[in-house]
């Protein structure tokens, strides 16, 4: 692989205003980018690798639930709290399983939408 060469197997959409999205269970995060095969987030604390969970898109991804994994998970920073209170700023990189055709389709739908928003027009 050469330098500055793209290492993963589907192309991404990274998405520049961050809207929340939640990991059902768990807390609010921030959606960076995704792709059919996963998506980047931003969250407070951290998450254990392994771990199963599902991710909730906002309604203006589609509202749409999609089973994953966490691939890896890294500290990017800190944060303050109202009270002094500090917590951790980390990173997850998310693996979707098992989607269903119609999980497919949506995401496919999505990501579509999306990347035809971020063209530039002629």
């Amino acid at each position: 692989m050469t330098e500055g060469q793209e290492r993963r197997a589907v192309g991404r959409t990274g998405l520049f205003e961050r809207p929340p999205a939640r990991v059902r269970g768990l807390r609010e995060v921030r959606l960076l980018d995704l792709s059919p095969a996963g998506a980047q987030i931003e969250h407070l604390d951290l998450f254990r690798l392994g771990a199963s969970c599902a991710l909730d898109l906002p309604p203006p991804c589609g509202a749409l639930s999609l089973p994953a994994q966490v691939v890896w998970c890294t500290v990017v920073g800190r944060k303050r709290k109202l009270g002094g209170d500090s917590h951790l700023v980390a990173r997850s990189g998310l693996r979707f399983t098992t989607l269903t055709a119609q999980q497919q389709a949506a995401l496919a739908d999505i990501l579509h939408a999306l990347t035809t928003a971020l063209q530039p027009i002629a």
